[in-house]
């Protein structure tokens, strides 16, 4: 009997034991290969947060929730072998159903096939994350599903679960995934998934670097598919990016696209900007030999070497030089002939001093399709270093009558500069009507130095009134600044405001005590009041701070 009854004790333990390894389905041992742990850590590098996902392609694309990324500097997933693999770029994300494809680094990755659809009532199986051992798969049903987008499904389940299986698959009774398990909100029975097809479709996005949603991590995100997207994604992350990462981002696109010439040209930008010249340079030859747009690769080439002998010119390097920039331009022009390569010459004949030379090309833009206010104020600059100062004019009147009135603000700097020159040749009240037109264009941006320069032209056409308010709102905007005042009383002593002068000029004094200015126009205030004595002892002390026209004053008023 003691047999037997042992016997039974031992059959009912194997048979348990079968019948419990008997619930996870054949294709439980691979699936459970995909899954994987995520941990995401602090810039300090201390743990932020954890979760679970899983595979779905052998190239490490993979899926899991989208809050442990918020505020990560790094992650890594730990694989069904216990092995560590970094995250190496961000996909997309998707806030509202806390949802992230990315990309890891692992050399080949057990995926889970994709199921389209599950209906209410049908089995379903959560598959945990387990290291080094096939985990029990947790078996449900589908309680209710909601289409969301038109075609993807969120479903609620009834499956046994808790917060540690977050992130984890949710399969059919065939081993496909349906969806990602997300935190539960009422019992560990009822939980819910998002579709896995919907995840797995988010795509790298040209616009990821603008993405709020994406902004709120700094793990590295990955460039689009396309060429042509994925360059966009490089000029769109140039501003919203650090300089380490942006470089990163740059590396990673000449690894992605090793035959476009554009990612070796940002990344000579880059070294350049950096003084590496001759790394710089290399890039660029690479681009030459890579790039099927050979004329627009000299054109970049002409650019880099024109803007770091222009802005680096204090750093030489040998083989780059205004000659060899306008070399490679010509090239450009050669294989192509375009206007905006015979700009980039006059630009760079400019820069060597050849203003004639430079002019000639300006002129003959101004009859083709660069016809503009910027072509019509370059000419100018170059007739304004000939000294041929009317015909500069005459090229300035050109470039703002390429506007008409009422003026947009894109004619502002050409009305400025135009005010200036008319204000420079002596004719002061044309200066004056170009300073109103410029000043309703930009009038929310103007600083002291503005009114103090109208109020100079104004003074030169007599228009005294509307100079003594221009340089009263210079003083008021920029108080602490010598200059102004000493002009104000300069003008208020001109148009016979004695009292005012005098007041005026003590102010000067005050600011800055070490400009003669101040002690003159004080001087002259008080012997034009018949403080003849006050006056010259400071007149005479602007004499002794080195002003040229104290002398003459003391001669003046000593009679």
């Amino acid at each position: 009997m003691e047999k037997k009854r042992l016997l039974t004790i031992v059959l009912t333990i194997a048979m348990s034991a079968f019948t419990l390894h008997a619930q996870n389905p054949s294709w439980a041992k691979k699936a459970a290969s995909a899954v994987f742990t995520l941990k995401t850590f602090r810039a300090d590098g201390s743990l932020l947060a954890s979760s679970n996902g899983f595979f779905t392609n052998e190239d490490g694309i993979a899926l899991s929730c989208f809050a442990p990324f918020k505020g990560a500097e790094r992650a890594v997933i730990i694989d069904a072998q216990g092995k560590e693999w970094p995250v190496e770029s961000l996909i997309g994300a998707n806030e509202m159903y806390d949802v992230a494809k990315f990309q890891v680094a692992i050399k080949k990755s057990t995926a889970l096939p994709l199921a389209s659809a599950a209906t209410k009532g049908a089995t379903v199986w959560m598959m945990p994350y387990s290291a080094k051992k096939t985990p029990d798969c947790q078996r449900g049903t589908v309680s209710s599903t909601e289409t969301f987008q038109d075609k993807y499904l969120y479903y609620t389940l009834s499956v046994p679960a808790n917060e540690q299986n977050t992130g984890c698959p949710v399969l059919d009774d065939n081993g496909q995934v349906l969806g990602l398990l997300q935190p539960s909100t009422t019992t560990s029975t009822t939980n819910y998934a998002v579709s896995a097809p919907f995840v797995n479709d988010i795509h790298a996005s040209a616009f990821s670097a603008t993405d709020p949603t994406l902004r709120s991590t700094a793990i590295d995100k990955a460039l689009p598919d396309s060429q042509d997207e994925a360059l966009l994604a490089l000029y769109m992350s140039a501003s919203a990016m650090d300089n380490a990462r942006y470089e990163n981002l740059v590396d990673r696109f000449i690894q992605k696209f090793p035959d476009s010439a554009d990612g070796y040209i940002n990344r000579a930008r880059i070294l350049t900007a950096k003084g590496s010249f001759e790394a710089a340079d290399k890039d660029m030859k690479q681009a030459l030999s890579t790039g099927d747009k050979k004329d627009d690769v000299h054109y970049q080439y002409a650019q880099l070497i024109y803007q770091k002998e222009v802005y680096q010119s204090s750093q030489p390097y040998p083989d780059w030089s205004l000659d060899r920039a306008l070399s490679e331009s010509q090239e450009a022009s050669r294989l192509n002939p375009q206007p905006v390569y015979r700009q980039q010459q006059a630009q760079i004949l400019y820069a060597q001093k050849k203003y004639d030379e430079a002019y000639t090309i300006y002129n003959e833009l101004t009859t083709g399709p660069l016809r503009s206010a910027e072509i019509f104020y370059a000419a100018a600059q170059c007739k304004l270093q000939t000294g041929d100062r009317n015909t500069m004019l005459a090229l300035l009147d050109s470039a703002v009558n390429t506007f008409t009135k009422p003026y947009v603000k894109t004619a502002a700097p050409f009305l400025l500069a135009r005010a200036q020159a008319l204000h420079d040749a002596g004719k002061y009240r044309p200066a004056v009507s170009d300073y109103n037109e410029y000043e309703a264009l930009m009038a929310s941006q103007l600083t002291a130095d503005f009114y103090y320069l109208r109020h100079q032209a104004e003074v030169g056409g007599h228009l005294y009134q509307q100079a003594l308010d221009d340089i009263k709102r210079a003083t008021e905007m920029a108080p602490q600044e010598a200059l102004y005042w000493a002009e104000k009383a300069s003008l208020e002593l001109r148009v016979g405001m004695t009292d005012e002068a005098l007041k005026t000029a003590k102010r000067c004094i005050s600011t800055d005590p070490g400009m003669s200015d101040g002690y003159l126009f004080l001087g002259v205030a008080q012997c034009v009041k018949g403080q003849k004595s006050e006056g010259l002892q400071n007149l005479s002390k602007a004499k002794e701070l080195g002003n040229s026209q104290a002398q003459s004053l003391i001669d003046k008023y000593s009679k």
